[in-house]
Parts: C-alpha cells; structure tokens; sequence
C-alpha cells in the first residue's frame, strides 16, 4: 500500500513540476509582451502567424523569431516584418519586400506603395519553428485559455495543498498513519 502510494505521489509530483515549468516559460512569454501585443526579449520578437500568410513560405500557426534591423541596415529588396495598425486599434504583423528606404522621413515602403515609420518596424526573420508549438502558445495565450489551463488548475492545486496541510495539522500525518 505504502508503494502505491508513494508511486503516486512520485507522479503527481512530476506532473506538478512539468505544469509550473509551463506556467512559467508561459508568464514569461507573456510579461514580455510589447505594446502591440507581441512578445519581444532585447533585439528578437516572437510572432505566431494567426492567418495564412500571403506567401507559401509561413503557415498558418508557425512561430517567427524575427531579429530587430535598424533602418540604415534595410536594403531594398529585403523581407521585413511591419506591425499594421487597424481603425479599431489592434495591430497586426505583416510582412513585404522593400521597394524603398526613406532615411529622411525615417521610413521604408514596400513594392505594394505601403509605407512604414521606423517604428512600427519589427524585421527581419531569423528562424521559423514548428506550428505545433504555435497552435498551443495561441491557446494558452489567448484570455480563455490561459483561464482555463493555467489560473484554474493552479487555484485548484493551491486549495488542494491548503486542504493537505489543515488535514495534516487537524490528524497529525504520519503518526495517523501508522
């Protein structure tokens, strides 16, 4: 009986373990979130594709880390990743080739005439990885999910070890055991 017990204690202890890992890769994931709602560490910004890209070289659901270029660095011809802003205020990452670059006016335009300020620009791609992993960080990161798959559960263990040390203070463990 003390075998069982105690193998599944083991489990729920790795069990345990694996969800704060994940709790806190995803806090961080989320405290260095930018203005636009993108995550951002110094000069790399991590962007889930939500749409199917115009082009066939980013899916739906891949995970972008793009590397910040400065505007004196962009050439013509480079692919750069903007944030759009729509009228209703949310951004949006979008990607094109630069037509021009306008060191004056602190700005590119893309082949398509659509010109951006120095500072909605994000740059340049430097890897693409699995859509699995973007398909779970746009769940766990959406409002709902995170509610419901990292506030819930963690209130829910936190009862359970206040329940487990009023238990243990009210019967006095493993003298009860015994």
């Amino acid at each position: 009986m003390k075998v069982v017990k105690g193998i599944k204690n083991f489990i729920l202890g790795i069990f345990v373990i694996v969800f704060f890992i994940f709790v806190i890769i995803n806090t961080i994931l989320m405290l260095n979130l930018n203005g636009h709602g993108v995550t951002e560490f110094e000069n790399e910004t991590i962007v889930v594709m939500k749409n199917k890209s115009a082009s066939d070289r980013y899916k739906k659901n891949d995970v972008l880390v793009i590397s910040h270029k400065r505007l004196d660095a962009i050439n013509v011809g480079d692919e750069i990743f903007v944030y759009k802003t729509q009228s209703t205020g949310r951004s949006l990452v979008e990607f094109g080739t630069v037509g021009a670059v306008h060191i004056e006016d602190k700005a590119i335009s893309f082949e398509n005439g659509a010109t951006y300020s120095e500072s909605l620009i994000i740059g340049e791609i430097d890897k693409v990885l699995s859509p699995n992993i973007g398909r779970v960080l746009g769940v766990v990161q959406s409002t709902w999910g995170f509610l419901f798959i990292i506030l819930v559960p963690s209130f829910l263990i936190f009862v359970y070890e206040l329940y487990a040390i009023v238990v243990e203070i009210k019967y006095g463990g493993k003298e009860a055991e015994e």
